[in-house]
């Protein structure tokens, strides 16, 4: 079933198919991960291959406990211009890779790991597109699956608790949920002020965008000391308990949450550079939450965690009630905490 529901997408307009007999190159979507050349090697390896950089986000989106590998290519020549406030524009042909995986044991990276699916954003002509692959059992590669998966996983946490999870791989229709702005599709954390920290390549550590901006790849690079810098959700040296539970609201929440989100109509503004009290939910009444309130009267209640359906809802797995609807059936039990202590230290 699934292969028939590759072969109809590849035959819906817009998807960028062409006949499979055409001697033409083939544009996106390939029915495989490795037919995009993105890595060296051994796929499961997930070494870049040359014109592929891999990247870090400070303050990453919660995907249940899974960890990712990120890589961007731009094609050759193509540069992509600083700006303080949003995700970089980046360049027709370019791709987004995004890896999740688990380790067999999180105390221990010699016990290996398993990849579970790599989602591609790729920059189509008539705009972003977003195609789930996922990996075989075997770590050989990972094909295309329109319609999603489901993968069960289990592994030991840094505690060394054994976990299981039923994963979930989404559809494309539901990778629209995270990723449309405005109506249109775009991609979610590489923006300056997530990229604007330190990652461990190869060849050595380097800030990443001095990294970008010393091989071209990004313009107009002002200062580092002027360019805004997320906080690190779980690294106090990186912020104040404020600034750090803002952070993971962030990346976790406003996507949805903004003005131009497909949450809009809450009134719920999360976005990092959002100060107004009402519009963070401080105080202020639900648009519509339904039995989502927990019979709660407000977004936030200031220093009050307990009495805030924001909490009430980040510690729910109850599909209906939980939030962030997507990629979570398990609570963030570290950051529910980080959040609890923010809004406890919140003035009425």
């Amino acid at each position: 079933m699934k292969r028939l529901l590759w072969m109809l997408a590849l035959a819906v307009p817009g998807l960028g198919a062409m006949s499979l007999e055409s001697k033409k190159p083939q544009p996106p979507p390939f029915e495989t991960l490795s037919a995009y050349g993105l890595f060296a090697g051994r796929l499961a390896d997930q070494k870049p291959a040359e014109g592929v950089l891999p990247y870090g986000l400070n303050t990453p989106l919660f995907s249940d406990y899974a960890e990712k590998l990120r890589f961007v290519r731009m094609p050759e020549g193509e540069t992509v211009a600083y700006n303080p406030d949003s995700v970089l524009g980046f360049p027709v042909g370019t791709v987004l890779a995004k890896t999740f995986y688990y380790p067999n044991d999180a105390r221990d990276p010699a016990k290996g790991r398993r990849l579970l699916e790599t989602r591609l954003l790729v920059h189509e002509s008539q705009g972003w597109k977003a195609y789930p692959y996922v990996w075989n059992d075997e770590q050989t590669d990972a094909v295309l699956e329109v319609a999603g998966d489901r993968k069960e996983v289990g592994w030991t946490d840094g505690s060394g608790t054994r976990r299981k999870l039923m994963y979930t791989v989404p559809n494309m229709n539901q990778c629209k949920g995270c990723h449309v702005s405005g109506n249109k599709m775009v991609p979610i954390g590489p923006s300056a002020r997530q990229l604007n920290g330190i990652f461990t390549y190869s060849d050595g550590s380097e800030n990443q965008l001095s990294r970008w901006s010393r091989l071209k790849w990004l313009q107009k690079l002002p200062e580092l000391a002027e360019v805004p810098k997320l906080a690190i959700w779980n690294d106090p040296a990186t912020g104040t308990v404020a600034e750090r539970a803002r952070a993971w609201l962030d990346i976790n929440c406003a996507h949805c949450h903004s003005p131009q989100g497909p949450a809009r109509t809450s009134g719920l503004d999360l976005r990092i550079r959002q100060n107004d009290p009402t519009l963070l939910g401080i105080n202020k009444t639900p648009v519509a939450a339904g039995r989502g309130s927990g019979g709660r009267q407000f977004d936030i209640v200031a220093g009050h965690p307990e009495k805030s359906i924001l909490v009430y809802r980040l510690e729910s797995v109850d599909p209906g009630i939980r939030m962030p609807e997507l990629s979570r059936q398990l609570v963030h039990e570290e950051s529910v905490e980080l959040v609890k202590e923010w809004i406890k230290n919140l003035k009425p």
